[in-house]
């Protein structure tokens, strides 16, 4: 890989930190570290790490054709997940499919528990979507995009900020 006049760079951003390897255009290898949240310092850890080792000043461009490749990984999600942070949240399903994440696999820690706890839901409201695409990819029922535009507005005013979509099949 050594005497190409290109950069790359590996992006890990966590909640905490994001660390950054990048590869010089001679081939050695360089690792930067920075807090993922800094406003007062940057806008973005990623491509505030990667001017700093560019050499480039905060704000500056980066001169086309100087990186070859950005490649970024995040555990922000999972770690929201298994936290249960984040925005509250809407479920688009096909109609007819709104418990099936409750239901799941009916999987039991113990299978003759009279009472069952089951951890509750990553999203607060479900609505489900006239629509169905074939296994095969055909749509059969194109969803009514103004009823849904309704239903989305109605949760955002609702204080919904994310949006999961799970149609089936599509």
């Amino acid at each position: 890989m050594a005497g190409t006049a290109t950069w790359e760079f590996w992006i890990d951003r966590g909640g905490t930190f994001t660390d950054i390897v990048g590869r010089r255009p001679d081939g050695t290898l360089v690792a930067h570290k920075l807090l993922s949240e800094n406003p007062e310092a940057y806008r973005d850890a990623a491509v505030h790490g990667i001017r700093e080792l560019l050499g480039l000043r905060s704000g500056e461009a980066i001169p086309p054709g100087l990186i070859d490749a950005v490649k970024m990984g995040t555990t922000v999600a999972t770690n929201a997940l298994l936290e249960r942070k984040g925005e509250r949240t809407l479920l688009l399903t096909t109609k007819g499919f709104r418990d099936a994440l409750q239901i799941g696999y009916q999987a039991r820690p113990n299978i003759f528990a009279r009472h069952i706890i089951k951890p509750s839901m990553l999203y607060e409201h479900v609505v489900e979507v006239e629509e169905r695409v074939r296994a095969d990819g055909t749509v059969e029922r194109a969803p009514d995009l103004a009823a849904l535009r309704t239903e989305l507005e109605r949760a955002k005013a609702d204080g919904l900020k994310a949006v999961a979509v799970v149609f089936m099949h599509a």
